[in-house]
């Protein structure tokens, strides 16, 4: 994994190259920083850079920082500039880590991660985003055995359509609106409201499930999926897209009406544009349509969109991705623009 990171961690750092001369630093930058336990790497960047997620640009050209991904309380990241250009210099006790092979006591899971994970952990386990059909072929919550007026975790549901016992583990879910290109007008998915986990006690033709996590009420009609063990990216690399990128919001995560710092939203752009994890664009609010009342005729004129923040990339789909809106300079809607930074 470690390998696989530092190859994809060289790669952003040659398509970033044209930005090298051009990266600016925080007017109001410290000189060094200590690390604490709650910290995330964009916000220790953004400390340091007025574009925090070049981070990647500045710190892995250094030499001696072995691993910019791996930062752990206590170090100490300073500022220093390299041929006349700013660099960030990572301390980890007396010694300035260079680069070579070494152990480590320390976990990898005690690094601080790139961007607040708790924000995002319960998006990066389930579907999300399903077919047309998909949920409706599902298994399906026919009843309850133990009378009770809300059924939640601790309870057991009664669950038809299930093929097999291969799998003991399952996710619930009820099938939400559909995603909806607003300038195509094609769908590009339904949303899978997660409502929580249960566990195979029983297998037939009316299996018999224990609900182990609930978000939700379980209703008669709650479809199951079973949970698949695969691979789930907890590390980050922020980086730009390789082509221009011009998407919209589409949605945000429990229907807010304004979206802020650390939301979750869905973007109407996935893994056929070329969408990937650690994608950043930048969010453009979209200029009001106002009437000219000076003007003799009065007509109808779209003010210019204005930048609004930023978002990263977290889980893509084949036509839609989820972010995390990293920071937001003014109100964020459904239907902004997200374009290439």
């Amino acid at each position: 994994m470690v390998k696989k990171l530092l190859s994809l961690l060289a790669a952003i750092t040659i398509s970033l190259a044209v930005w090298a001369d051009e990266i600016a630093l925080n007017p109001d930058h410290p000189d060094r920083y200590v690390v604490v336990k709650g910290d995330t790497l964009w916000d220790i960047s953004a400390m340091f850079l007025h574009d925090p997620w070049l981070w990647p640009e500045v710190w892995y050209v250094n030499p001696q920082i072995e691993n910019p991904h791996l930062i752990y309380p206590g170090d100490v990241i300073s500022l220093v500039y390299v041929d006349g250009k700013p660099r960030l210099q990572i301390r980890r006790g007396p010694q300035t880590i260079k680069l070579s092979p070494t152990a480590r006591d320390t976990r990898i899971d005690e690094a601080i991660p790139t961007i607040p994970v708790d924000a995002i952990r319960q998006f990066l386990t389930q579907p999300l985003v399903v077919g047309e059909h998909e949920l409706d072929n599902a298994p399906y919550v026919v009843d309850s055995p133990d009378e009770h007026i809300v059924t939640g975790a601790g309870d057991r549901v009664y669950v038809r359509g299930m093929d097999s016992p291969e799998y003991a583990r399952y996710s619930l879910f009820e099938k939400g609106d559909a995603f909806t290109d607003p300038q195509t007008g094609e769908i590009l998915g339904y949303e899978a409201q997660y409502l929580g986990e249960a566990r195979l006690q029983r297998f037939g033709d009316i299996s018999t499930m224990a609900l182990t996590r609930t978000t939700r009420e379980i209703s008669k009609g709650d479809r199951l999926l079973p949970i698949l063990d695969e691979e789930i990216h907890t590390t980050f690399l922020p980086h730009p897209p390789a082509s221009p990128v011009d998407g919209q919001i589409i949605s945000v995560v429990d229907g807010v009406s304004q979206i802020g710092q650390y939301q979750v939203v869905v973007i109407n752009r996935g893994e056929r544009e070329g969408m990937e994890v650690g994608h950043v664009l930048k969010i453009m609010q979209r200029g009001a349509k106002i009437r000219d009342t000076v003007s003799p005729k009065r007509d109808k004129i779209t003010l210019p969109d204005e930048e609004a923040g930023v978002l990263m990339v977290f889980r893509t789909f084949d036509k839609v991705s989820f972010a995390l809106v990293m920071k937001a300079s003014r109100a964020i809607h459904v239907l902004d623009r997200v374009t290439t930074p």
